[in-house]
């Protein structure tokens, strides 16, 4: 398999923040700032490279209210509202809750959020409040650069330019038991261009994306399947600790992400704002 070479990614000097990459190829912490108070134009810019440079970046020992969770995600852009979940007087936040009483918890399996809706998110804002007293649930992320760069010339040049169906009912009405409603369903390039690097990124996961345009079901099945397999290579990973006052934001234009459910029947809360995106091109 082709290496992803790291060395490609831009080397990058901030003033404002400390930024301490977590694996060669994806996440870095950040240190030196408050995500309560409002970013000065230069930490903004600096917070903003840091995500384009590592697709995820992590904050340790943060104090925010909603509002100031809120604020945070719209320094970034206009929120999006989740087309099923949203938290009673703040529509714009998702509750990440997982207790004794839970028969699941959402993000099992690898994928990108609301992949489904036909703007997809940009970004992703998780705070955690509480997380399990005898340790677990950790979230790991994928870059899905690497992922699309390291597949064989022949099969992405296949792919290059063509699209894939996700549709919300698969994720929220079969997997999630949500029951038939209005779910979004929308396709997308399986090679996503993102519009701030330039640069490629495979966009298939297997919470929302249910077939390949164009192909025989069996084709699709057996190339999604692949392609599924070929995200989960360890090569592409980061796996992130959660603390109290942890926040991890997360570029869903070219990252995966999947919670690790292995803390049952501890309580782990949590709330997340989602930063509106564009058209996938």
């Amino acid at each position: 398999m082709k290496r992803f070479d790291v060395a490609e990614r831009p080397s990058v000097d901030y003033e404002t923040i400390r930024v301490s990459p977590l694996t060669p190829t994806i996440g870095a912490t950040i240190e030196g700032i408050d995500l309560a108070r409002p970013m000065t134009d230069q930490q903004f810019a600096e917070v903003h490279r840091a995500l384009a440079n590592h697709l995820v970046i992590f904050f340790r020992d943060q104090r925010m209210s909603i509002e100031q969770h809120k604020a945070l995600g719209r320094r970034f852009g206009e929120l999006h509202v989740h087309p099923v979940y949203g938290m009673k007087g703040h529509p714009e936040v998702l509750e990440i809750k997982t207790d004794e009483n839970s028969k699941g918890v959402a993000g099992e399996v690898w994928h990108t959020d609301v992949s489904c809706d036909a703007q997809p998110p940009m970004g992703s804002i998780l705070y955690m409040h509480e997380v399990p007293v005898n340790g677990g649930g950790d979230t790991l992320f994928a870059n899905m650069y690497a992922a699309w760069e390291t597949l064989s010339e022949p099969i992405r040049t296949m792919l290059d330019g063509m699209r894939a169906v996700h549709d919300g009912d698969y994720t929220y009405g079969v997997r999630q038991k949500q029951g038939q409603g209005e779910y979004p369903k929308s396709s997308h390039p399986i090679a996503r261009t993102h519009p701030v690097t330039g640069r490629k990124a495979l966009y298939v996961n297997n919470g929302f994306t249910t077939r390949i345009e164009g192909l025989r079901r069996s084709e699709s099945d057996a190339i999604l399947q692949m392609l599924y397999r070929h995200i989960e290579l360890d090569d592409f990973k980061c796996r992130f600790h959660w603390a109290p006052g942890s926040v991890a934001f997360w570029d869903n234009r070219c990252t995966q992400h999947l919670a690790v459910w292995d803390y049952f029947p501890h309580r782990r809360y949590g709330h997340r704002v989602t930063v509106a995106g564009d058209t996938p091109v």
